[in-house]
């Protein structure tokens, strides 16, 4: 342990004295004291016991509102701390190092025809970073990532290594899953795999009104669909295109078993371009998505489970920003969280370039759930300027929009631009105290920090501490 510390020491001298810590939007630089990348466990052990001031811990930089970065702390990189630790075909199970990709992961296990049984959408991401945001995707009959979780490995503030899971230490592992890194360093985690089967995509438009029953009827109990979303136009926030994908004994359109690393995304690119622009959504609803969407296609759940981000490139530029929201309602309140969210949108004249409908089971107990029953999720991809008053006036309509989704009994996601007042993330979060609570015990200095904990722990431990000392 002397060993690993001097050397976690002697990298973090090597480091620049101040470095710049940004992410994918690169509206928020923030400089932080040293950045660490590990590669062995003992180095982030060593560095968390060594290190007296604030720890931040990042993977992929995806989030979009300082979730993996705090003022003058030491930066976790965990990108290098990759490998595979155990692989069984047999019980369709992988155990990783949290720094790992989804893309990694499928590289390695498609060779065995096993596929993750819960990813977000996107395989750029590392799984401690999924985990820290409790990430979904489109898998039908699944949810939040916590439901494709076996067990954890966590490094405490006091550097101790427990292991977590729903039946061991639970009140950490559903704590840190959801937590954004405020309880320790996710370094480790068991997932459980499913078939790589092959699937076809359907596709099919029709009324809002109709969305919710044909997904009760027609997706949601369906034993062959595997994944699905819809895709909401924003002309007049009416019409869906539902997007299927099914279970298949018929031949491949598509060969390659995961997406190509050079794919040209020339295509989607250009569909969210005019998506974004004046009068758009209604040329994409009726000439860009028929055309993209058209030909039958058969594919590996794989390829599909390999998409790469960089299709939304570029994400950002000198004096703009491509950005993402998301909001939670119960089935029930879709339409009409919609039709207010539609008055929002377009009172404020927001440049919305996609807005996809996916469905969420309920989560199973994490702290901060935003999944607290059955779930349709609204994610909102749009363009913005990065203008200080800019900036104010997205966060103007956000809170508009969070507003709206807690009167519809749903929540918002917290990995984007903190936006929301602290009695908003309350009233969203409902056990967001229960959280501080096993923070403060876990974590008693608040060492690990980012700008999420700043604007919202850091107030209620204030708050609690004057409550003491009365």
């Amino acid at each position: 342990m002397r060993i690993a510390l001097l050397l976690t020491l002697l990298l973090c001298q090597a480091a620049q004295a101040i470095e710049t810590v940004n992410d994918v939007t690169g509206m928020n630089p923030i400089e932080v004291a040293q950045v660490l990348a590990p590669t062995e466990l003992e180095q982030i052990v060593a560095a968390v016991r060594g290190h007296a001031g604030p720890i931040a811990i990042g993977g992929g930089r995806y989030s979009m509102g300082g979730q993996t970065a705090t003022e003058q702390a030491l930066q976790l990189d965990m990108r290098q701390f990759n490998k595979v630790l155990e692989f069984s075909a047999q019980r369709r199970e992988i155990r990783v190092q949290a720094g790992i990709t989804w893309r990694e992961i499928l590289e390695y296990i498609d060779p065995h025809g096993l596929s993750p049984q819960i990813m977000q959408s996107y395989a750029n991401f590392t799984v401690g970073g999924a985990l820290s945001v409790n990430a979904h995707g489109r898998y039908v009959g699944q949810g939040p990532l916590v439901l494709g979780v076996r067990s954890l490995r966590l490094v405490l503030a006091d550097g101790q290594v427990v292991e977590a899971s729903p039946t061991h230490n639970p009140e950490l592992f559903y704590g840190a899953i959801g937590g954004y890194g405020g309880l320790g360093v996710i370094v480790e985690a068991t997932l459980p795999l499913a078939e790589n089967s092959k699937l076809m995509r359907q596709t099919q438009l029709m009324p809002l009104s109709d969305y919710a029953q044909f997904f009760a009827s027609q997706v949601v109990d369906n034993p062959d669909m595997v994944m699905h979303n819809g895709i909401l136009y924003t002309d007049d926030y009416d019409s869906v295109r539902a997007v299927s994908y099914l279970r298949t004994d018929a031949p491949l359109t598509v060969t390659q078993r995961l997406v190509p690393l050079d794919r040209d995304y020339k295509a989607m690119r250009a569909a969210l371009a005019v998506a974004s622009s004046n009068g758009g959504a209604k040329v994409r609803e009726s000439v860009v998505d028929p055309l993209l969407l058209k030909r039958p296609q058969v594919q590996w759940r794989n390829h599909e489970a390999s998409l790469d981000v960089r299709e939304l490139q570029p994400v950002s530029g000198p004096d703009y920003s491509y950005v993402l929201q998301e909001y939670f309602v119960p089935e029930a309140q879709l339409e009409r969280f919609v039709a207010g969210m539609r008055d929002v949108l377009k009172a404020h004249k927001v440049k919305v370039a996609n807005i996809s409908i996916r469905h969420a089971k309920a989560d199973p107990g994490t702290l901060l759930a935003w999944a607290r029953e059955d779930t349709f999720a609204l994610v909102i991809y749009y363009r913005q300027g990065v203008s200080p008053s800019e900036r104010a006036a997205v966060g103007d309509w956000t809170r508009q929009l969070i507003d709206l989704a807690i009167a519809h009994q749903g929540s918002y996601y917290l990995p984007y631009q903190i936006h929301a007042s602290r009695e908003q993330f309350l009233a969203a979060y409902p056990r967001a105290e229960a959280f501080f609570a096993l923070k403060k015990h876990v974590d008693p200095t608040n060492k690990f920090r980012n700008k999420l904990w700043d604007a919202y722990y850091l107030q209620s431990n204030s708050r609690i501490t004057a409550a003491s000392a009365n």
